[in-house]
């Protein structure tokens, strides 16, 4: 077992490069009448990153004094100083000033009630010896990362997939609907899935207890949700101004760290109001900023940056990337990030992380969950719509939807389509995708492999009845299942590839519960505005051209540009692939051919194969 254990910690080093150790215990017989079968040990093992107390003292895996719990733990609870004052008023004693030690002896005292008390990113497993059990926890958004296997051998967990595969017992085979999702659509990750079958995600605010002794999964339980039905009868300043208060103490919670920070900026709304944030709350701090530059494309958000960095009196540091940088660094990003992405700004993303670490920055802060809880990104016109319909307002619907054409990226014939899906039933939906060339089974896919495996399209559709507030409906679903937790998973990867700890000030269950508990046209307003509540809250604290925008470009990379550029690459990659029971390579080669001369339509397809052509190889996975 110790063999394992340094090849997991060696797999898991970039994660945490100042400190790693390891335990195995005995798996003592649970209490109770839940039964044991067999016998076995428990292995726990944690690479540290030192963010907050630097010292051996917050050396992990950390046990209680009387050896009933052992904790190994990866995230910050950023509430840490708050639940140790309230733990010391209860007779705790503290040996550490580490976050760690706040989690071990609030889960001592509280059990799994402590979860709730949490702010803060985590992934946690704690050995209970009396019970003989282990318990295990992801925070509410999926910040921070739990893959597990179970199987003959028992259960085994680890923070990254590459990590897991380093148990002898956890399989490589395909997860055949899975790939199906990604290579069609650019989905990953859906619910507890992988790319890998017998390897499961655990989801978002879940907990999962096992037998330690047999390796039987004993409880899985969600234990927080949004509760749709609670609204906030305020004002619109009144909530601007609620708003403004929660924001500004999130910020100022994971401003904590005893390393240097930075912030990850974009030029956006979210990463300048944290940069400015960052600034009205430390008015001395070194302030660092890191970004993606688009240089001479209509992508590029460098003006935007610069006003931010002018304001707050940061030091900047911008990233420009050619397609030449893709292919070079392209394997080691797949092998970091473990399965397959969705597009080539995860690659932007994970060079910026590079230059934060050589920067000398460990931690830095980022926007990501403010479009999910705020109506963001196009502002969910159809969604708004369909709301207004329900809420019996066919004339504000109406007006809602005559002012879609003076956004910019709103199309009214794809916002009809949306719009129209709702009341589509399930089989149609399919065949009118056919008649318009979405079908489920495009040529370059094999057809007759998929059906046989019965994969195919996964209609999730938001229900139509129940809820008349579907923005609220749908951000929620986004924020915690679907859009968030993909975006933290990349996030996660290329921050950790680089032992840079990422933090997301907007994905705190206040947060997230407050926002949702708004009136939907605080949100999205009646001109389609995006984050009006938000946009009114930071009014005399971030530029008001920043404010004003009306684009959302994001962490947008000139990907056909790139590709372009990179046909012959492209097309060698097609070319010696071996050959595929999913991707029709042949067919693949043909449609690739026909883009580089302008007779088919370019989209992300082409990345989709050749990213899972090169996952398939580095990992050598099974179809």
């Amino acid at each position: 077992m110790a063999g394992v254990a340094d090849n997991l910690c060696r797999a898991l080093s970039l994660r945490g490069p100042n400190d790693q150790g390891h335990v195995v215990l005995m798996a003592s017989r649970p209490s109770g009448n839940t039964p044991a079968m067999g016998g076995g040990n428990v292995l726990l093992g944690q690479t540290r990153l030192s963010v907050i107390d630097l010292s051996l003292a917050a050396h992990q895996p950390m046990g209680t004094d009387d050896g009933r719990y052992w904790l190994a733990y990866n995230g910050e609870i950023y509430n840490y100083l708050e639940l140790r004052a309230e733990l010391e008023k209860l007779g705790v004693a503290f040996h550490s000033s580490s976050d760690t030690e706040v989690l071990l002896q609030a889960y001592a005292m509280w059990g799994r009630e402590c979860l709730l008390r949490f702010t803060g990113m985590f992934a946690f497993a704690i050995y209970d010896r009396d019970r003989g059990t282990v318990f295990c926890a992801r925070d509410f958004f999926g910040i921070k990362p739990f893959f597990f296997h179970q199987g003959p051998a028992g259960f085994c967990f680890a923070s990254e997939l590459p990590a897991l595969l380093e148990f002898p017992c956890v399989p490589r085979r395909l997860h055949w609907q899975s790939a199906y999702d990604y290579l069609r659509f650019g989905s990953v990750g859906i619910g507890a899935e992988t790319l890998l079958d017998g390897i499961e995600s655990l989801p978002p605010a879940h907990w999962i207890e096992i037998d330690a002794r047999s390796g039987r999964i004993l409880q899985k339980n969600r234990y927080w949700r949004i509760d749709l039905s609670r609204r906030q009868e305020l004002s619109f300043s009144d909530a601007s101004d609620r708003l403004r208060e929660l924001f500004l103490e999130s910020v100022r919670l994971h401003l904590r760290s005893d390393v240097p920070l930075g912030v990850a900026l974009s030029g956006g709304i979210d990463s300048s109001a944290i940069a400015c944030a960052m600034r009205r709350l430390e008015p001395d701090l070194p302030i660092r900023t890191f970004s993606f530059v688009a240089a001479g494309t209509e992508l590029s958000e460098e003006p935007w940056i610069d006003l931010v960095t002018r304001e707050i009196k940061a030091i900047p540091s911008k990233i420009k990337l050619e397609a030449g940088d893709l292919v070079q660094n392209l394997d080691a990003v797949i092998q970091r990030q473990g399965e397959p992405f969705a597009s080539t700004s995860i690659f932007a993303q994970h060079c910026v992380f590079r230059r934060v670490r050589q920067e000398g920055v460990v931690v830095t802060l980022e926007g990501q969950g403010a479009d999910e809880l705020l109506g963001g990104y196009s502002g969910y016109p159809a969604e708004r719509i369909l709301s207004l319909l329900l809420h019996l307002r066919p004339l504000a619907a109406w007006r809602f939807l005559r002012c879609q054409k003076q956004w910019p990226g709103r199309n009214p014939r794809k916002l009809a389509l949306h719009l129209g899906q709702h009341f589509t039933p399930d089989f149609l939906i399919q065949f009118i995708a056919g008649l318009v060339g979405e079908s489920a089974y495009p040529g370059w896919l094999k057809k007759h492999e998929l059906r046989e495996r019965q994969v195919g399209i996964r209609l999730e559709r938001t229900p139509l009845w129940g809820c008349r507030d579907k923005l609220r409906q749908v951000l929620a679903n986004e924020a915690t299942r679907d859009s968030l937790p993909n975006l933290l998973r990349y996030g996660d990867r290329n921050s950790m590839s680089y032992s840079v700890e990422s933090r997301v000030p907007f994905c705190t269950r206040e947060m997230a519960e407050f926002c949702l508990s708004l009136p939907e046209e605080y949100l999205v307003d009646a001109s389609g505005m995006t984050k009006a509540v938000f946009r009114h809250a930071m009014r005399g604290l971030v530029p008001q051209p920043i404010l004003d925008r009306r684009d959302k470009i994001g962490f947008a990379t000139p990907e056909k540009l790139w590709l372009s550029e990179l046909g012959d690459w492209v097309e060698d990659t097609l070319k010696r692939a071996p050959p595929s029971r999913i991707l029709d390579l042949a067919q693949a080669r043909v449609e690739w051919a026909g883009i580089r001369r302008g007779q088919r339509p370019f989209s992300w397809r082409v990345w989709r194969w050749v990213n899972y052509l090169r996952w398939r190889e580095i990992f050598h996975v099974q179809e």
